[in-house]
């Protein structure tokens, strides 16, 4: 192993990128519909981030670390005129939410199976209308907290990759991490959360399908909390 690959893995956002084994559908899939719909970031991005979809898109959502892919796949559905790009690392994941494009395809998802920063990176400045961060690995142990996806370094990208008015949404099940994404972004001064009751962070937002770490929060007792910000 290089330096270079054990610095990577050691300073990574996201964690193991193999869970179960592959079944052959899956890799099927990996194989024949992933390289169609990943983005490129060794390639100039487009000064308009719209032509990456070959249909009519009127804004563009990035969603980083989706997982099994319930949200993005339900979302690109009910949302046609929205351009989709997901990010997952983990092969599973990625393997599941192609699973579900080979049955119900959509023009409108592209895909990034890396780390979301280098793609954050690549973006033209004031592209994206909105970023979805749900669910991210809390990253528990003090020691770990530096991978937490939510930082300084990480919102300052947000920041330049969205528009002005743009929604930066962050859930998750975990409390020291709601207080902590909280912290990181109010400290930040290019977002305003969006929360005057209790509600605005207790109930989901409109039109959530919910995902499968949801429901296992919600089996084992931990409630959610759902943030929304705004980029001045």
């Amino acid at each position: 192993m290089t330096e270079e690959r054990r610095k990577r893995t050691a300073e990574a956002f996201f964690g193991r990128r193999h869970g179960k084994t592959i079944r052959p559908m899956q890799a099927v899939a990996l194989a024949d519909v992933l390289p169609r719909l990943r983005v490129d970031p060794g390639v100039p991005a487009p000064a308009n981030l719209r032509e990456l979809f070959p249909v009519p898109v009127r804004s563009v959502v990035l969603e980083i670390g989706f997982g099994g892919g319930e949200h993005l796949h339900h979302a690109s559905g009910t949302e046609p005129d929205t351009g989709f790009i997901g990010v997952e690392p983990f092969v599973n994941g990625m393997a599941s939410l192609l699973r579900m494009l080979e049955r119900e395809p959509r023009d409108n998802i592209r895909l990034y199976d890396d780390d979301a920063t280098a793609l954050l990176d690549w973006l033209p400045a004031g592209s994206l209308d909105r970023i979805d961060l749900f669910y991210p690995d809390p990253w528990p142990k003090k020691k770990h907290w530096k991978r937490r996806f939510v930082n300084r370094a990480n919102l300052d990208r947000f920041a330049r990759a969205l528009k002005p008015g743009g929604l930066f949404r962050f859930a998750s099940d975990i409390e020291h991490y709601v207080n902590w994404t909280l912290l990181q972004t109010t400290r930040h001064g290019d977002f305003v959360w969006q929360a005057s009751t209790p509600d605005d962070w207790r109930k989901p937002y409109e039109g959530w399908p919910g995902t499968r770490y949801e429901a296992k929060a919600l089996r084992e007792g931990r409630t959610p909390a759902y943030l929304r910000f705004v980029r001045r």
